[in-house]
C-alpha cells in the first residue's frame, strides 16, 4: 500500500514538473513575441515620424510658391479686374413663388412651370 502511494506521489511530481516546464517555455515564447512586437511598434513610430517630417518639408509655403511660379502661368490680381456692384446684372426671377412653403412639391405638381434648362441638364437645342 505504501509503495502504491509513493508511486502516485512521484507520478504527480513528474506531471507537475512537466506542467511547470511547459508554462515556463510558453512564457519565454510570449516574452520573445512581445519583444518583437515592441521592436516593430518602435520601427513603425520611427517611420511615421520620418513621413511626418517629409510631409512638413513638402508642405512648406515657400516650396509650394516656388513650384507655382515654375509650373503654373498665374499672374497676380490687379485692381482693374474688380467691378462695381452697380454693373452686375439683375437677379434672375424666381422659378417658384417665395410664399409657397413646399417648393419641391410645387415643382412636382406643376412640371410645366419649371424651365428644364435652369439646371443645365437638357441642352437648349434638344427641348
Amino acid at each position: 500500500m505504501m509503495r502504491l502511494l509513493n508511486i502516485c506521489v512521484i507520478a504527480a511530481l513528474v506531471l507537475a514538473a512537466a506542467d511547470v516546464y511547459k508554462i515556463k517555455f510558453e512564457s519565454a515564447r510570449q516574452a520573445e513575441r512581445l519583444a518583437k512586437l515592441r521592436m516593430e511598434i518602435t520601427r513603425e513610430h520611427d517611420a511615421i515620424a520620418a513621413l511626418r517630417a517629409e510631409w512638413s518639408k513638402l508642405d512648406t509655403p515657400a516650396r509650394i510658391a516656388d513650384l507655382v511660379r515654375r509650373h503654373l502661368a498665374l499672374k497676380p490680381i490687379e485692381a482693374t479686374q474688380f467691378d462695381a456692384f452697380d454693373s452686375l446684372s439683375a437677379r434672375p426671377a424666381e422659378r417658384v413663388p417665395a410664399d409657397d412653403g413646399d417648393a419641391g412639391g410645387t415643382m412636382i405638381a406643376n412640371p410645366k412651370s419649371v424651365d428644364p434648362t435652369a439646371t443645365g441638364s437638357i441642352p437648349a437645342g434638344k427641348r
